[in-house]
């Protein structure tokens, strides 16, 4: 039998991330009334850091936690694979040991030759080209306060990043239209963009995109890696602000998400992301529950 991944949303039919959010629902429920079911009992998760995290590594580790499994925090000084040891090799040896196997770090290419290496499953903690973790997140954010997100409208304004891509991604599976607003020479990768262009829309000018948008999202102008760019990208990004003139554009009963961290006053004003059409606290905290029943999943 094959071992299944999850380094992006394509990796699982539209089925299977359906049931994933539902499950995701029903865990959260549970948690409110302090209901614990150790699903995962004596499993072990190994979770590689190459790029610095708050939300994947808590997320993650309290998830195992209360599914009765284990977590192990591995940073790149404190393995091998920080003093050079091939991704192949940490691969093989990792995946004789743990039962799954997520990984955060920069080239997306490095995730998928350690998947190939992989016996356990593997899950994609965030990669400079996708972070699908989050979008499962905010898939069941949307369905929380709204219902399906099905032939709803999204606008993504910024960068297109990894978050784009994801979103480009989603709009293909789930089938509602993605309008992207960013300076033209931060569009998203071509492929990527060719692959979902019938969901897809790609507009310059912010407040055209925002009109009448039931999900508004968008994220910092410099990711990790890119903070030399950062007065460059600030210039480039500023009519990209979500403010309130930008939500006034879209639906009255339009969300708000940021899959953060935040520069406030930068890629979104205060006012927007305390306001009263925010999720991105909501939002956050769907990390666990998304990834609790993402790794049921794979693991069961």
């Amino acid at each position: 039998m094959s071992v299944k991944h999850f380094l992006t949303l394509d990796s699982l039919k539209r089925t299977d991330l359906e049931s994933i959010i539902n499950r995701a629902l029903e865990l959260k429920n549970k948690l409110k009334k302090r209901k614990f079911e150790a699903t995962l009992n004596n499993r072990v998760l190994g979770m590689i850091f190459e790029k610095s995290s708050t939300r994947t590594r808590v997320s993650f580790e309290t998830g195992m936690a209360q599914l009765g499994g284990h977590a192990i925090y591995l940073a790149p000084t404190g393995s091998q694979i920080g003093r050079g040891e091939s991704i192949q090799d940490t691969a093989r040896v990792l995946s004789k040991m743990v039962d799954c196997i997520m990984l955060r770090t920069f080239k997306h290419d490095r995730l998928e030759q350690f998947a190939s290496y992989s016996d356990v499953p593997v899950i994609n903690g965030l990669s400079d080209s996708f972070h699908p973790c989050q979008l499962l997140a905010d898939l069941l954010t949307y369905k929380e306060a709204r219902g399906s997100i099905e032939n709803k409208k999204v606008v993504w304004l910024g960068d297109g990043n990894n978050m784009c891509h994801s979103y480009m991604n989603a709009a293909r599976i789930f089938s509602f239209q993605l309008v992207i607003a960013c300076p033209k020479e931060f569009t998203p990768d071509s492929e990527i963009l060719k692959f979902s262009k019938e969901n897809i829309l790609l507009e310059h000018d912010p407040y055209k995109a925002a009109d009448s948008a039931d999900l508004v999202v968008t994220d910092v102008w410099a990711s990790m890696g890119q903070e030399n760019d950062q007065k460059n990208r600030k210039e480039k990004f500023k009519k990209y602000q979500v403010n309130s003139e930008i939500m006034s554009q879209a639906k009255d009963d339009a969300l708000f998400m940021h899959c953060l961290p935040a520069h406030r006053g930068e890629e979104v004003t205060e006012e927007v992301l305390e306001g009263s059409q925010s999720m991105v606290w909501e939002e956050a905290g769907n990390r666990l529950h998304s990834q609790k029943a993402l790794l049921e999943f794979l693991l069961a």
